[in-house]
């Protein structure tokens, strides 16, 4: 008796699926959502002189034609993991261990807005000495 059951219930289930669908519509062919189906990759918006290298040049970021700064002050610990700022600046590229939040130091580099960090404050500026002061 329940193999019955079982190909009735099998049946009005296949009914109902089939009820689902746009009338008209091929139950064999997939739903159409309306979009158009993309056949090639869109072009860059970059001009042609200026190709895109999405790898970062080798030695870490360059250096500006401008002096290097000299920051004084006591480091604060950043809203990320191994992130320091010193008055609001970023200190990127110092060597590990040579920052600690609480310490007092003077270091020597750059400013460089334009790059690209994982912390989420501070303007970049780049370390190229540190020492305490």
């Amino acid at each position: 008796m329940k193999t019955p059951r079982t190909v009735l219930v099998a049946l009005v289930a296949a009914a109902a699926l089939t009820a689902c669908a746009a009338p008209g519509a091929d139950p064999a062919s997939p739903a159409t959502t309306g979009a158009t189906p993309m056949t090639s990759a869109p072009e860059p918006s970059a001009s042609p002189s200026a190709p895109l290298d999405p790898t970062p040049p080798k030695g870490g970021p360059s250096k500006p034609a401008g002096p290097s700064t000299t920051l004084t002050g006591t480091v604060q610990a950043g809203v990320e993991p191994n992130c320091f700022l010193l008055d609001g600046n970023l200190l990127v590229g110092a060597p590990r261990g040579a920052l600690k939040a609480g310490a007092r130091v003077t270091v020597t580099g750059h400013s460089q807005p334009g790059l690209m960090t994982t912390c989420q404050q501070g303007t970049p500026f780049v370390v190229e000495s540190v020492r305490p002061a």
